[in-house]
């Protein structure tokens, strides 16, 4: 042979003894490997079991603290834990036990439940997550935080879509939502997390920020939902949030029963579309003539004052069971008109100008309107005024009574915003003095007010122009009556000057 035939026959022979060496240790590897299984927590290697099943079988049994606490079939591994096969003729195995003490000395075990993610759309507020047992006990909470505001027949109406259409005045919800994004989703959830585990827990904290034990009080003998509200801060309203068994101010308390009296400081943000239509009255106005054909001492009413009612359409907002300060007016249809009182009295007319003797109070704002917030507690502090609403920004703003201009400020933006401190949160403001004690403030207004210091203005003269300055959410008049200088006398109801 060839001794280059020769080198080629012995090469051959050893590619054909490699290849068989290869598919050897191939099979063997198939036949004969272990299949175990690599136990990782947390990126960390733990080490090799046999048996998964019974790892997780292990867990289970071992966890019974944790199926009774939270009443669940199943406890599983923690969030970090990770599990992969491998084929190897390594022979170190771990015990499935010895794997079990090192897990429960790392971490925590988790159950079956669901995260729910809360996020705001305003960026100081940082999102949040919160772990539920199951979906139900959400559903449930998020029912009861809804019909907290908002009355249950008229919530379920709107759902239902059978809310009765308006024949004449009455309320429609067009329009019911969460200004927050939620998303819920299937999760293990570690033990040593917050779990809500019932739907009275989760209302308590949707609706007071905290999952602590709530104010209490027992009520006594004589105690009203009104009595109750202002002896601890609160107005009816937010009185029946925080008690929701109670259907109305006027609900009849039992001796000894406890309500809550926590200011409510909700999480969510729950906006109600509301489409009104109500009755507006129109008060009259009184009239003096004089009858030189009468003596002196003739003093009659020979007209009969009859108040106006206008229907008045509005779209509003009731945010968290509040109404919101800006309320548009769709229309206004005056359904009767209102017919001045007139008083006639015998001889001349006096002569001079007439003097306004401050029993008379004119209304600040135009027609129709509406009362956002009245003189009462909100939020945890006192609202020392009314808030009006519904004639538009821009619309004139008019002196209550006669008076001189004492402070003015018309440094801030037309527009604010909640919390606003500018102009002391009054936004641009005017303030008369009305010479007998009496002060009123005009606040939220534009910049463009009408007046200056020192200047003397008549009852019903334009002073301003409604806007949304300084702490405010929409276009309104703050408009407040005090003895004594703003911010150092006593501030008084307002409707006390008018009624």
């Amino acid at each position: 042979m060839k001794k280059k035939d020769c080198i080629k026959t012995i090469l051959i022979t050893s590619i054909i003894g490699v290849l068989f060496l290869i598919i050897g240790l191939t099979d063997r590897n198939f036949n004969y490997a272990n299949k175990v299984y690599q136990v990782y927590l947390n990126g960390n290697k733990l080490g090799l079991i046999k048996n998964q099943q019974e790892l997780y079988a292990l867990i289970n049994e071992e966890q019974k603290d944790i199926k009774e606490a939270y009443e669940v079939e199943t406890v599983y591994p923690p969030n970090g834990f990770v599990i992969k096969e491998y084929h190897t003729y390594n022979e170190k195995i771990t015990s499935a036990k010895d794997i079990y003490e090192k897990i429960k000395d790392e971490d925590d075990f988790t159950i079956q439940g669901y995260t729910i993610k809360i996020k705001f759309n305003e960026e100081e507020k940082e999102d949040i997550t919160l772990n539920v047992l199951n979906k139900e006990i959400f559903e449930e909470a998020i029912k009861s935080v809804i019909t907290s505001f908002v009355n249950e027949e008229d919530y379920k109406s709107y759902i239902n879509n059978t809310q009765e259409a308006i024949e004449t005045v009455g309320t429609l919800i067009e329009n019911m939502y969460f200004q927050e994004t939620i998303t819920i989703k299937e999760a293990h959830i570690s033990v040593n997390e917050k779990i809500f585990t019932n739907a009275n827990e989760l209302t308590q904290y949707l609706l007071f920020g905290s999952s602590k034990e709530q104010s209490k009080y027992v009520v006594n003998n004589g105690d009203t939902i009104a009595s109750i509200s202002e002896n601890n801060k609160l107005n009816p309203k937010e009185f029946l949030v925080a008690n929701p068994k109670f259907r109305n101010e006027n609900s009849i308390l039992a001796i000894g029963d406890q309500v809550n009296i926590a200011l409510i400081n909700p999480i969510l943000t729950l906006v109600e579309s509301i489409h009104s239509v109500e009755d507006q009255e129109q008060e009259y106005d009184s009239e003096t003539q004089y009858d030189e054909t009468r003596p002196v001492s003739f003093n009659e009413v020979t007209q009969t004052g009859i108040t106006g009612i206008d229907r008045i359409t509005t779209k509003k907002q009731i945010i968290n069971g509040e109404q919101s300060q800006s309320v548009e007016t769709i229309n206004t249809v005056t359904i009767r008109e209102k017919q001045n009182q007139i008083t006639t009295k015998g001889g001349s007319k006096p002569k001079g100008n007439y003097v306004d003797n401050g029993k008379k109070w004119g209304w600040p704002t135009n027609r129709p309107y509406v009362i956002t917030s009245g003189f009462e507690w909100r939020w945890g502090s006192f609202h020392n005024a009314l808030d009006i609403s519904g004639t538009g920004m821009g619309s004139p703003i008019y002196a209550s009574r006669e008076g001189t201009v004492t402070e003015i400020n018309t440094i801030c933006a037309n527009v604010g915003s909640y919390r606003n401190t500018c102009g002391r949160t009054y936004g641009n403001f005017v303030v008369i003095n009305h010479g007998d004690g009496y002060y009123t403030i005009y606040a939220h207004l534009l910049q463009n007010v009408a007046v200056n210091v020192g200047d003397k203005v008549s009852r019903g003269q334009v002073v301003g122009y409604m806007g949304s300055s300084g702490s405010s959410t929409g276009a309104h008049l703050h408009f407040g009556v005090s003895r004594g200088e703003p911010d150092h006398g006593t501030w008084l109801n307002p409707w006390s000057v008018f009624r």
